[in-house]
Parts: C-alpha cells; structure tokens; sequence
C-alpha cells in the first residue's frame, strides 16, 4: 500500500460491513475537516497526513461502489 492508514489497508477494508464502511467514512472526513482547519490556522505540522485521509476517503467510497455495482461482494453475516 502507497500511502494511508495502515489499518484501512483494502484487504481488511473487504471485511467490513457497509455499515462499518460508513462510519469509518465518517470518522475519515472527520479528520480531513480537522487537518483542513489546522492548516488553514497553521497549526499543521505533518502535511502528508492530507494525502492519506483523502486516498482513505477514496479507497472506502471504491470498495462501496463496487459493492453496489457488484464488483466486490460484502462479507457475508455468518463470519
């Protein structure tokens, strides 16, 4: 994996639900709001952090769609 968290790594991405996806998704652009701020003020101290909340942002929004379009299958309840 290039950059991002290394927990949202896509391999354990697939093993959560979509209601797992979507809060993850929120607590995602909860920081990226966060970072914004603290750069806008200057407070920010590591700019690479931007870049890893957004390709997180966008690896969860990928595994969504291609669960809605049936590229990906969600992991079933019995697991």
């Amino acid at each position: 994996m290039a950059l991002g968290t290394k927990d949202l790594a896509v391999s354990e991405l697939d093993g959560f639900d979509d209601e797992r996806l979507v809060a993850e998704l929120k607590k995602a652009k909860e920081e990226l709001f966060n970072l914004r701020f603290q750069s806008a003020t200057g407070q920010l101290e590591s700019h690479g952090r931007l870049k890893a909340v957004r390709r997180d942002i966008a690896r969860i929004y990928t595994i969504l769609r291609e669960r809605e379009l049936g590229i990906r299958t969600a992991p079933s309840a019995s697991e």
